[in-house]
């Protein structure tokens, strides 16, 4: 029995050499998204955040002292210029101007018996019935009189513009203030202000550049990268805190010539139309500049870019449809494209999508091809932003990716 077993189990053995080893299977290729570049011209926008000013805001003052008598305007609302808003007591005033009044026609009347004794002493100064001296002393007292005149007449207009005074209108046509002294109280030179009113028909919307951004800009101006057009011709939206577009655009009308030591900026202004009188003085809005174009730019989608140890790359499709890295240099964001300002050439192919699932020399099979990315399109005015808004003073978007926005993944890593 012990020499059967040995027989069989040697032949079982024997029998397993004789079987081929078994080939391992091979991956099949992964199903990736790409796109082949071409560099062409892109129209950009710039970023800031501003705030809005009134074109025009009037301290409303008290010129006379006196009681206030009356607030005539509703608080908040819209005045037009000339209307009351503001009643003083007249009373002391219409006294003062009776006794200008009457003043002046007592120094009229001196002056009417000054006139009539200078025409008779005229003659008979001729005819030497009176000395010289009688005419000096009567050409004297008509003019002096003739001067009283003049003064209880300026006396006059005085008391009339301050009884004028007591009834406060408003300048211009704008959106009007609370009213900071209530009626009955004592008007003064201390607490003469009453209120305010914003003309707001237009607004200014100041907003703040960096130093080293307007460095940048002229240095990709010159080397004919980017193509800004004067600072008149930008085009300048407003956008709201909910992420709505401001329906009317403005443009660039101030320019502060000092540079800003403590904040490091330039002040700029822009002018906006504000017909509905939707925007108020003192909102903090973001400012868009349009106008400015990348040429011969190259803008692939976030997620195509990866970052490792040594810097951005991407995955690219060689002839034999395998991927291998491409070290790439990273511009400014673009909505959710990422501009790239170097390592890439017109023609070659990027994976886009499923790129994370990629090692180098990996076959894949191309099941799209995606669209080359284009400037987004502004927003209708009640849309919100799809993508993370850029922080202000940058051209849509920071020079680093922003966290979740594309996959962290190097060549090394990519090997494993």
């Amino acid at each position: 029995m012990r020499w059967l077993l040995i027989v069989l189990t040697v032949s079982a053995f024997l029998a397993g050499c004789d079987k081929p080893a078994a080939k391992p299977q091979e991956r099949p290729p992964a199903q990736v998204t790409v796109q082949t570049i071409v560099p062409r011209d892109i129209p950009v926008s710039f970023t800031y955040v501003g705030q809005t000013e009134s074109t025009h805001q009037v301290q409303i003052r008290a010129r006379v002292d006196g009681f206030l008598e009356q607030r005539v305007y509703t608080e908040g609302s819209l005045v037009k210029a000339g209307d009351v808003m503001f009643k003083q007591d007249p009373k002391p005033f219409q006294a003062s101007l009776d006794a200008a009044k009457g003043a002046l026609g007592e120094q009229q009347a001196r002056l009417q018996v000054a006139t009539d004794n200078l025409a008779r002493v005229k003659p008979l100064t001729a005819l030497k019935a009176l000395s010289q001296k009688d005419l000096d002393d009567a050409t004297g007292s008509q003019q002096s009189a003739a001067a009283a005149v003049y003064a209880a007449k300026a006396n006059v207009q005085q008391a009339q513009l301050n009884l004028g005074y007591t009834t406060i209108t408003a300048p211009v046509t704008g959106l009007s203030s609370y009213a900071q002294v209530q009626d009955g109280a004592y008007v003064s030179g201390a607490n003469s202000l009453l209120t305010y009113v914003a003309q707001i028909d237009s607004l200014w919307v100041n907003f703040s550049v960096s130093e080293n951004e307007m460095l940048r800009f002229r240095t990709q101006k010159d080397a004919g990268v980017l193509s800004v057009p004067d600072q008149k011709d930008f085009v300048v939206q407003v956008i709201l805190s909910d992420g709505s577009i401001f329906p009317h655009e403005g443009r660039i009308t101030f320019t502060n010539a000092d540079y800003n030591v403590k904040t490091g900026t330039f002040l700029l202004r822009a002018t906006v139309p504000n017909p509905d009188y939707t925007l108020r003085p003192g909102q903090f809005v973001q400012v868009r500049l349009a106008g400015a174009v990348r040429r011969n730019a190259i803008l692939i989608p976030q997620e195509a870019v990866l970052q490792g140890a040594k810097g951005h790359f991407v995955m690219l499709v060689g002839k034999d449809d395998t991927v291998a890295p491409r070290p790439v240099e990273v511009g400014p964001w673009q909505g959710n494209d990422w501009f790239i300002t170097g390592g890439l050439a017109a023609g070659d192919v990027v994976v886009t999508d499923g790129v994370s699932r990629l090692a180098p020399g990996a076959r894949v099979k191309i099941v799209a091809t995606a669209p080359a990315a284009a400037a987004p399109t502004p927003a209708p005015t009640d849309a919100k932003p799809t993508a993370p808004r850029p922080p202000p003073g940058v051209l849509h978007g920071p020079t680093t990716p922003a966290p979740g926005s594309a996959p962290v993944a190097s060549a090394d890593d990519a090997k494993k």
